[in-house]
C-alpha cells in the first residue's frame, strides 16, 4: 500500500503527490541506450502501486495504443496509490522490428526476465525494467496481443505461486478485465515477465487482446475499458468514477491450462488446416492434422499434427516459417479438483527459448 506522501520517481522522471508526469528515461544497455517512455500518475490518496507495460514485443500495436489512451485519461485526483505506465518497454523491437525478438541481439525479452544487468542488451533491458518499474509494484499488468503474424483468442494469464493469498488476489485480478478465457500457468518458473514478477510476490497478469497486430480503435477502446475495470477492482479508481466508459457486465470466466505447444520442424510455406477466425477456432484431438509446410523449391510437404488434444488458443498466420517457429498453442479446461501436482501437463518449448510452464511468447 502506497501512502502517497512522497515523490514517485523513475530515473530522472518525478511526480509529486497529486500530479502526473510524462517523459522518457534512458536505460543503459551496455553497447547502446534505450529511451523508455513513461507516464507517472501519483494520486493523493493511499492505494497500490500498479505498473502497466506494453510494447514488450514488436508488431503488437493494440496494447501500445491502449495504454497511451489510458495515460491520457487518468487524473491524479481520481487515483488512489500510484500508476506507472510504460507504453514501449522494448523500443528496439518496437521501432526497428516487427517480431518477438530484438533486432539488436536476436533475443526474445519475454524469455529472459528478470534479466541480467551484466548480460547482453536485451538481458540488460529486462533487468532495467525490473529494477526501475516492476520490483516496486504491488500489481503488474503486462499487455500483449497477437502479432502481425498471429491469430489469437483473447485471454488473461497468470501463474500459480503456492502462496494462497497471492494466488487468490491474482485470480480475482485476472477475472476483472471482462475476458472470458483465463490461462493458468501451474508454476511461476520461466522467463516471462509476469512469471518473474510472481516469483517476487507481485500480483502479476499477462493480458492478450487482439490479433494480427491490429490497431483499430474499437479494439483499443475495449482494451482501455478492461484496464479501467481492473483499476476499479484494485481500488485505484472509485467504482462510480467518471473516467472512461461504464464497466461492462462481469464475464463468465473459463479457466484453462496449456496442453501442448507446436513448433515447425522444417523451412517452407505454412498452410494451416484450422480457421484463422479467432471466434471459431475449435477443438482438436491428439493426432489431428494442424497444417502442412510446403517446400517452395520442390513442393514436398511436411505435415504437422497435434501432439495433444485441446483448443487452439493462438496460431501462426504468417506464410513463411523455419525450424522453431511457433505454429500453435493448445489448452484444455482446468479442473483443480482433478489436478495432482504442478507440471503434470508437459508443454514443449515454443521456439526461441522455451518456457515450459507457459508457451506464450
Amino acid at each position: 500500500m502506497t501512502m502517497n506522501d512522497a515523490t514517485l520517481s523513475v530515473g530522472s522522471l518525478h511526480a509529486e503527490p497529486g500530479t502526473k508526469t510524462r517523459g522518457t528515461v534512458g536505460a543503459d544497455l551496455g553497447t547502446l541506450t534505450a529511451d523508455i517512455p513513461l507516464t507517472l500518475v501519483n494520486g493523493t490518496r493511499p492505494g497500490p502501486r500498479v505498473v502497466i507495460t506494453a510494447g514488450v514485443h514488436g508488431g503488437e500495436f493494440t496494447p501500445i495504443d491502449a495504454v497511451v489512451r489510458l495515460a491520457g485519461l487518468l487524473e491524479p485526483g481520481e487515483v488512489r496509490g500510484q500508476v506507472i505506465i510504460c507504453p514501449v518497454a522494448n523500443p528496439n523491437a518496437v521501432y526497428q522490428g516487427r517480431l518477438n525478438v530484438s533486432p539488436v541481439d536476436g533475443v526474445n525479452i519475454n524469455r529472459v526476465f528478470p534479466g541480467d544487468p551484466d548480460g547482453g542488451p536485451t538481458e540488460r533491458l529486462a533487468a532495467w525494467l525490473f529494477a526501475h518499474l516492476v520490483d516496486g509494484a504491488d500489481v503488474y499488468v503486462d499487455l500483449h496481443c497477437g502479432g502481425i503474424d498471429q491469430v489469437l483468442r483473447d485471454f488473461v494469464g497468470y501463474r500459480l505461486t503456492g502462496d494462497p493469498d497471492l494466488d487468490k488476489a491474482t485470480a480475482e485480478l485476472a477475472g476483472s478485465f471482462g475476458i472470458e478465457d483465463v490461462m493458468i500457468g501451474l508454476t511461476a518458473e520461466g522467463g516471462n515477465s509476469h512469471a518473474a514478477a510472481a516469483r517476487r510476490g507481485i500480483s502479476a497478469v499477462l493480458v492478450e487482446v487482439g490479433q494480427r497486430g491490429q490497431r483499430d480503435g474499437a479494439t483499443a477502446r475495449r482494451r482501455v475499458d478492461g484496464l479501467l475495470t481492473a483499476l476499479r477492482h484494485l481500488g485505484v479508481l472509485d467504482p462510480d468514477g467518471t473516467t472512461g466508459a461504464d464497466d461492462p457486465a462481469p464475464a463468465t470466466v473459463r479457466e484453462w491450462v496449456w496442453s501442448a505447444g507446436v513448433t515447425s520442424e522444417a523451412t517452407g510455406l505454412w498452410y494451416p488446416e484450422f480457421s484463422f477466425d479467432a471466434d471459431i477456432i475449435g477443438e482438436v484431438a491428439e493426432g489431428d492434422l494442424l497444417g502442412r509446410i510446403v517446400d517452395p523449391a520442390d513442393g514436398r510437404e511436411h505435415t504437422v499434427h497435434a501432439p495433444a488434444g485441446g483448443r487452439i488458443i493462438y496460431g501462426m498466420h504468417g506464410l513463411t516459417v523455419r525450424p522453431g517457429t511457433e505454429l500453435a498453442a493448445l489448452a484444455i479446461p482446468w479442473d483443480p479438483d482433478t489436478a495432482t501436482r504442478p507440471n503434470t501437463l508437459p508443454v514443449p518449448g515454443m521456439g526461441r527459448g522455451s518456457d515450459e510452464a507457459d508457451p506464450r511468447p
